[in-house]
């Protein structure tokens, strides 16, 4: 009998059995699918010869995160390779705005398109230095992040605290208007933003914005040498070497509570794998609370409440094996391991409205990924091994574009989607379908097949905006681990912070378990040093 069962492979479940497992913890992982990695697996499904990332594959907030750093997962092999540019957002006319780590860089890239705007650039990664210790300590550990939110609360004070925090709060259009003159600097603060379901005009979007951009600028958006499964692979091998056990082909099906505890878990062949100290589920909040765990065990408001958690956009995405490297009509994209594809803030207010309003896209917003620009093991010489990807309605109600898509997402449906999503790709490179060798599609319910975590193909586990946070995330009054039965723990990204491939939750998740073990063995170590121990000793 282990004394953590973690419900989930994801890299929230590897962290929080790693951690477990450092603690001297028996750990044992089961995992639904056939292997590891939940969202973070690559293959050759397109391609023998090109390496393709099912999910994601950009890591920069892992790149940042305090908690896999801990892990030094380059000890097991764990190496990062970077695009010579971190992103590029390329206009019809030729301009394009470009963020490279070299802030000097991003700063001219800026000044072609209003002088004074890489000064301005400048002075925001100036307050990002200043506050990025603080905000990454406060960022990365549970909510409230006392110690690390009381030295940002100083800081902020000295910074001008209320003014920095309506900038941050700030949708992120406005944002832009408010830093920059001219459009650079507002389109990478903004297709940044759009990373996550935040609108540009939604309320908080500026902070997550220049969040995202900050990170670019400082950290990059590295990816895993020879594919995002290497990052899974290193937790794994990490975890193995400590004694951990990870059972892939296990789905669970229940979380057992005995006494008011959880005390192990069911799998759907009937396995009953018991757990001495905890329960630690890298799931969903609706799969953990709506199906996993038996209503009568929850108490009726978090029930109710969860009847109002609200997914993240959709996902749709194209991976394609390229005979040559992507025809950009502005140079400066051929470089980028990142580019961002619409024509102008005004586009990308458009496409988060038609979401909004229930819409497939008809020009959709999309992140396209050169894998082989950010590292050339990805496919041979010459070639690119590249996705895009995109947002749709997790509730479909019409089609903005001429081909009546309605969210079954069959056959033709698909590859709809698939040759609109080129056609924006065309529209900045033309040509690039001349390129395409073989292409791959995974609609939401393809994703939603492959990680039962990326619900409707949701990637965040939940929704970013303000009224899903902190406190909020992933109902009102939670944003800790804790779950209101004893011993279970939420170790996934419906958990504070959220989603991106960081670790943090699981990492919280570990910490709790292990100070609620603690906590509850004081009482027993009290009486055996006031009463003595079985064998007599005083």
């Amino acid at each position: 009998m282990p004394d953590a069962v973690v419900i989930g492979a994801g890299p929230n479940g590897l962290v929080a059995a790693n951690l477990l497992a450092d603690a001297g913890w028996s750990v044992e992982v089961l995992e639904a699918q056939d292997k590891p990695g939940g969202a973070v697996r690559h293959d050759r499904g397109v391609d023998p010869d090109y390496t393709s990332d099912l999910f994601s594959a950009f890591y920069p907030l892992a790149a940042a995160s305090p908690v896999l750093a801990r892990l030094n997962l380059e000890r097991e092999g764990l190496t990062w390779s970077h695009a010579p540019k971190v992103l590029a957002h390329p206009l019809r006319d030729g301009r394009c705005a470009v963020l490279s780590r070299d802030l000097e860089e991003t700063a001219a890239s800026l000044d072609t398109f209003a002088v004074g705007d890489g000064d301005a650039w400048k002075q925001l990664r100036e307050v990002w230095e200043a506050l990025r210790s603080s905000i990454l300590t406060a960022l990365f550990t549970p909510f409230p992040p006392l110690r690390a939110g009381a030295r940002l609360a100083l800081q902020l004070r000295g910074a001008g605290g209320l003014r920095l925090a309506r900038t941050m709060l700030l949708p992120v259009r406005r944002l832009g208007e408010e830093e920059f003159r001219g459009e650079g600097g507002r389109l990478l603060l903004a297709g940044n933003a759009l990373h996550a379901d935040l609108a540009p005009e939604a309320a908080g979007s500026g902070g997550f914005g220049w969040l995202m951009s900050m990170l670019g600028q400082t950290y990059g958006f590295p990816v895993p040498a020879g594919g995002s499964g290497a990052l899974t692979s290193a937790l794994v091998r990490r975890l193995a070497r400590r004694g951990g056990i990870v059972r892939c082909g296990e789905e669970v099906t229940e979380v057992v509570v005995r006494g008011g505890r959880a005390v192990g878990v069911r799998t759907r062949d009937g396995e009953a794998v018991q757990a001495r100290k905890a329960v630690l589920a890298d799931v969903s909040a609706p799969a953990l609370y709506g199906s996993l765990v038996g209503e009568q065990h929850l108490p009726g408001r978090l029930l109710r409440d969860l009847e109002r958690f609200q997914w993240d956009f959709s996902t749709f995405k194209v991976d394609w094996a390229l005979t040559g490297p992507v025809p950009w009509t502005c140079p400066e994209a051929t470089q980028a391991g990142t580019v961002h594809l619409a024509e102008g803030m005004d586009a990308l207010t458009r496409f988060a409205a038609q979401i909004a309003m229930g819409l497939v896209p008809d020009e959709p917003f999309a992140l396209f990924g050169q894998m082989t620009t950010a590292d050339p093991r990805r496919s041979p010489l010459g070639t690119e091994s590249a996705w895009a990807y995109t947002h749709v309605p997790q509730r479909i109600r019409g089609d903005a574009g001429d081909d009546g898509l309605s969210g079954t997402w069959d056959a033709r449906g698909q590859e709809a989607m698939a040759n609109r999503v080129e056609a924006q790709v065309e529209r900045y490179a033309p040509g690039f379908r001349d390129l395409i060798k073989a292409r791959r599609i995974l609609a939401p319910t393809s994703l939603e097949g492959l990680d039962a975590n990326l619900r409707g193909g949701a990637i965040n586990g939940g929704t970013t905006a303000l009224h899903q946070q902190l406190t909020l995330r992933p109902i009102p009054g939670t944003g800790r681990p804790e779950t209101p039965v004893p011993g279970l723990y939420l170790a996934s990204a419906s958990a504070h912070p959220g989603g991106g491939v960081h670790g943090a939750p699981g990492a919280n998740a570990a910490r709790a378990a292990l100070r609620r073990r603690r906590i509850g063995a004081l009482p027993k170590l009290q009486s055996r040093l006031t009463h003595g121990d079985r064998r007599g000793r005083r």
